[in-house]
């Protein structure tokens, strides 16, 4: 299978791409050479490879998921500018445009 320079033209109208005629004969040479790459892939054989869902093979990569102790609620607001209660309080960021 090849690619023409009137396929490249109907490729760039859909995506609504306009070109010059060097660029046009630049990208069906390329595309070809891209089709010739996906033609030697067809080469291998594949019989008796098993299709994966992922290329890493890991089962499982989550670690256990274990309770540990954490800073607490008033170390972490110790050295806070300003709080409310147990909250951080920062200043407005979005304002109302209306």
């Amino acid at each position: 299978m090849s690619i023409t320079k009137k396929d490249v033209e109907k490729i760039a109208e859909l995506a609504r791409l306009k070109f010059d005629e060097n660029e046009l004969n630049d990208f069906t040479i390329e595309m070809n050479k891209i089709l010739s790459y996906v033609e030697k892939l067809n080469e291998l054989n594949t019989d008796n490879v098993e299709p994966l869902s992922h290329p890493n093979e890991a089962s499982n990569v989550f670690r256990e998921d274990i309770l540990k102790p954490s800073v607490s609620t008033e170390e972490a607001l110790k050295n806070a500018p300003d709080k409310d209660d147990k909250f951080f309080k920062v200043p407005k960021v979005i304002h109302d445009r209306s």
